[in-house]
């Protein structure tokens, strides 16, 4: 089992920041593909930004030069800085891993429980 905890989310004014962080904990021997999504009410989740174990970023186009994911293997924990926030920018984010169990595992998609991120504006 893997567990998530995501934590940094809030209320914050419109141009401001907020870092989120997911870290991961349980039966875990590798993690491979991390990613941050987000929901609104009635819509469908969208990809915020994801990160290969190698390093290479995607982001959307709604979010890039002002949002940056990034990685910490030793620490299982993956981060979103989200800098100049705007009014659109609210949701709930949901942090998303794959996750190996073993060298020969497939892996495991593995989905946090949320943080709302609130921008006043």
């Amino acid at each position: 089992q893997v567990q998530l905890v995501e934590s940094g989310g809030g209320l914050v004014q419109a141009g401001g920041s907020l870092r989120l962080s997911c870290a991961a904990s349980g039966s875990i021997f590798r993690i491979n593909d991390m990613a941050w999504y987000r929901q609104t009410p009635g819509m469908r989740r969208e990809l915020v930004a994801d990160i290969a174990r190698s390093g290479i970023t995607n982001y959307s186009d709604s979010v890039k030069g002002r949002f940056t994911i990034s990685r910490d293997d030793a620490k299982n924990t993956l981060y979103l800085q989200m800098n100049s926030l705007k009014p659109e920018d609210p949701a709930v984010y949901y942090c998303y891993l794959v996750v190996l169990h073993h060298d020969w595992d497939p892996g495991t998609m593995v989905w946090g429980r949320g943080a709302q991120v609130t921008v006043s504006s």
